[in-house]
């Protein structure tokens, strides 16, 4: 049980997380991956490696600390933590590795002068309060996957059933489950985990699903990234009919369920969550803004799927801004940086719409800006990170 005297202990601790948090927490990182080499399929390198993920951590702890006596502040950070350790699969085995290696840290970044034994023990019970909660929210969430129609735990095996090129850098994957029986429903904009073996090593990751469910089979596309291991192995030898580990969908980044004008914006392959959202909204008639930005047509994925909806549906209006108008590709809407005048000139008449936004980082805290100068109210504007989730301001 965590006491009122540790609460403050751990609090006193917030300067020391904002001015060194970053530090603590690679080596942290260091010391789990060197100590416990079990968990090392749950990591990213190269997010380890650019620093993503050490930051996104270290602001985890600094907002837990922040507001240790009041955990009801955190507001989506803990449904956003236990959706991606459900997609991973984290398990309760795991928090003690965890807990070991980040007292262990605080120590030998800090120094036992500053990281005396009763801030450890503070920061131990913390913790251990913090492991509970995440343990208990991720196992209900496990056990209602596992019981639901089409549900599993843990890895299913299945099938690569179509593999389908999208534009130069997305591929598309179609899974069905090798055992033949249904699928778990899932939620426009959710994401999956996918375990894979390169070069000897598991590895595991999570992709957007690109479509609308439609309990048969799920997809996902994924872009080629330059030096990662995984997109290219999807890439490269994940064939029609090959095998693999998939675990059940999860994710909190889903529509609002109400009848607001749908603002959707995309960069790059940020478009397969918007996709799934588009095509599961259009069938109840909502208006819908659907905004693309691309390097250009070349790399524009589903063009000419969104061309072909907004073709049937009155509804939907759809705008695509190139960086770059190649003269042999079909003319954008607008070429050059989507801006807050083209934003503002596309989206609805009204600002009270449900805006969703997925793209590279700095697209994102663009956009975010445009649509708090044009006034969409903060609660209707939302995002998702792939990778790691950080601070947009």
């Amino acid at each position: 049980m965590l006491t009122d005297s540790q609460r403050a202990i751990v609090k006193s601790t917030v300067p020391l997380l904002e001015s060194g948090g970053e530090a603590l927490v690679t080596h942290f990182y260091r010391m789990l991956l060197r100590d416990y080499p079990q968990v090392a399929p749950l990591f990213n390198k190269a997010h380890q490696s650019s620093g993503a993920q050490p930051r996104a951590l270290a602001n985890g702890l600094l907002m837990y600390a922040r507001h240790i006596d009041r955990l009801d502040q955190l507001g989506d950070l803990v449904g956003a933590i236990v959706s991606k350790h459900v997609a991973l699969q984290i398990l309760p085995e795991h928090y003690p590795m965890v807990g070991d290696c980040l007292l262990r840290a605080i120590r030998e970044v800090l120094g036992a002068e500053i990281a005396t034994d009763a801030v450890l023990e503070a920061w131990g019970a913390a913790y251990g309060q913090l492991a509970g909660i995440l343990i208990g929210l991720e196992k209900k969430v496990y056990d209602e996957k596992e019981q639901a129609a089409g549900g599993w735990r843990g890895a299913r095996l299945f099938t690569v059933l179509r593999k389908q090129r999208e534009s130069d850098e997305i591929t598309s994957f179609y899974f069905e489950a090798k055992d033949g029986q249904p699928l778990l429903a899932y939620q426009a904009g959710q994401f999956i985990g996918l375990s894979v073996t390169v070069g000897g090593e598991e590895m595991r990751r999570q992709y957007s699903l690109s479509s609308a469910g439609d309990g048969r089979h799920y997809r996902i596309s994924v872009k080629r990234e330059p030096g990662g291991k995984v997109s290219n192995y999807l890439h490269d030898d994940i064939h029609e009919g090959s095998e693999i580990a998939l675990f059940p969908p999860s994710g909190e980044f889903t529509l609002a369920p109400n009848g607001k004008p749908l603002l959707l914006i995309s960069g790059g392959v940020g478009i397969t969550p918007m996709l799934a959202m588009l095509e599961a909204a259009l069938p109840g008639g909502r208006p819908i803004v659907f905004i693309h930005a691309a390097r250009h047509a070349g790399v524009h994925a589903f063009r000419d799927k969104i061309d072909a909806l907004a073709a049937r549906h009155p509804q939907l209006k759809r705008f695509f801004c190139y960086g770059e108008a190649r003269p042999q590709d079909p003319p954008p809407h607008a070429t050059g940086l989507l801006d807050a005048g083209r934003l503002r000139a596309w989206m609805p008449d009204s600002t009270d719409v449900d805006a969703y936004f997925v793209g590279p980082k700095p697209f994102m805290r663009a956009i975010k800006q445009y649509l708090e100068e044009i006034g969409v109210p903060a609660a209707q504007s939302r995002h998702e990170f792939f990778g790691p989730a950080s601070a947009l301001d």
